[in-house]
């Protein structure tokens, strides 16, 4: 069983910084951004939503803790924007280790449950379409596809 524990500073910290280089990555891999851009690109993004840093107003970040071992098995970071009533998950991580052990699932329900404590009726997130695990953890626990984009990459 999984708890959500409000992330520290420190934490949050050591957070940031991999979350930069791992979103960067992303956007690479999904052929949205040139290498050589992608982690400028990254830290503006990341400045822009949260310019206050772990105190941004509506944003929630928390640790997955394992109540049972107290071990962190990953981190999640949720906003709610009021104009649109909803919850929007920004970022969803299990730690490599502790993958396809049921963490996923139980983060989403926990997810779920706080998300009804701030009388939101509404998640909703972004996944790049490579992320094939992270797709079908999304659609077991009742999350349905609202849109797709897509693109086609032209040759010179």
């Amino acid at each position: 069983m999984v708890h959500l524990i409000p992330m520290t500073a420190t934490d949050f910290q050591a957070y940031l910084e991999e979350d930069i280089e791992r979103y960067a990555q992303e956007h690479v891999r999904a052929g949205n951004w040139q290498p050589s851009e992608a982690l400028q690109k990254s830290r503006d993004e990341h400045q822009r939503l949260l310019p206050d840093g772990l105190a941004t107003k509506n944003h929630y970040f928390f640790s997955i803790e394992d109540k049972l071992h107290g071990a962190k098995v990953g981190i999640i970071w949720f906003a709610v924007h009021d104009e649109r009533s909803q919850a929007f998950v920004y970022d969803f991580l299990i730690y490599e280790g502790y993958r396809r052990q049921g963490y996923g699932t139980q983060t989403l329900l926990a997810l779920e449950a706080k998300v009804k404590e701030l009388n939101v009726d509404k998640i909703a997130l972004h996944v790049f379409a490579h992320n094939h695990v992270a797709r079908a953890l999304y659609e077991k626990t009742g999350f349905e596809i609202t849109g797709v984009y897509m693109t086609k990459k032209l040759t010179r």
